[in-house]
């Protein structure tokens, strides 16, 4: 899981080592079933923490790795921005809607009033309004898709308020994976900081201002944060709306 805001170092913390482990008895033999051949100890938590740091800081795109007395590992990640790679790069894994119909369907919010006073209004408008960026970026000459891709450098999002989205993004894979991911409290802080980010970092040119490789990273960043809302809708059972 991501740790802190990021806006100056970007953390993970992760529980790798204590998955090795058998708990505070770690360091003892594991008792054997009736009938089986002994098992062989089990690594404790802080040396397999420390064997993992070890292979982690050889990888590139680490900064540092630093490991817990308790076996918890803290790993810094180099360039944050390439956690939007990462989401573009991956299966979207999204559900088909259900029905707003279905006898056990429950908005998660009403689509009403459509104020920034309603989560429901602030999550389905940053969907509709980084698709919406994508058209004026294309408009203006900022490359878009493929081509943002190919010219859109993650080194470039390093703003606090694009670090800021670059946060919210990195918990993507750990709520796949969670029994409760919680998409609704998810998405209502993945779109008020996406809302901030358009707003205070302009993904698009602004008067005369030329279009830019920063201008192409936020639209790529844009893209990803799209794709993630929509997946989140579409687990909530809402379908992801085409215009407000």
């Amino acid at each position: 899981m991501p740790q802190g805001s990021w806006e100056r170092e970007a953390r993970f913390v992760s529980a790798a080592a204590l998955r090795r482990t058998a708990g505070p008895a770690a360091h003892l033999p594991a008792e054997p079933a009736a009938g089986s051949a002994t098992e062989p100890p089990t690594e404790p938590a802080a040396e397999a923490a420390e064997r993992l740091a070890v292979r982690l800081r050889a990888t590139p795109g680490v900064r540092r790795v630093d490991v817990r007395p308790n076996g918890f590992l803290v790993v810094e990640i180099a360039t944050p921005g390439e956690i939007v790679d990462e989401v573009l790069a991956a299966p979207a894994a999204v559900p088909p809607p259900r029905a707003a119909s279905a006898p056990d369907f429950v908005a998660p919010w009403p689509d009403f009033p459509r104020t920034w006073d309603n989560p429901g209004f602030a999550v389905r408008y940053a969907y509709v309004r980084a698709g919406a960026v994508q058209r004026w970026a294309r408009d203006l000459g900022v490359p878009v898709g493929a081509a943002a891709g190919a010219a859109a450098r993650p080194g470039l999002l390093d703003g606090p308020v694009d670090r800021a989205v670059l946060r919210v993004l990195a918990e993507l894979p750990s709520r796949r994976d969670s029994r409760d991911p919680g998409w609704a409290a998810y998405l209502e802080r993945l779109a008020e900081v996406y809302h901030a980010a358009v707003e205070r970092a302009s993904p698009i040119p602004r008067g005369d201002e030329p279009p830019t490789e920063a201008h192409a990273a936020r639209v790529r960043m844009g893209e990803a944060v799209r794709r993630v809302l929509g997946e989140g809708l579409a687990e909530l059972g809402v379908a992801p709306p085409g215009k407000i």
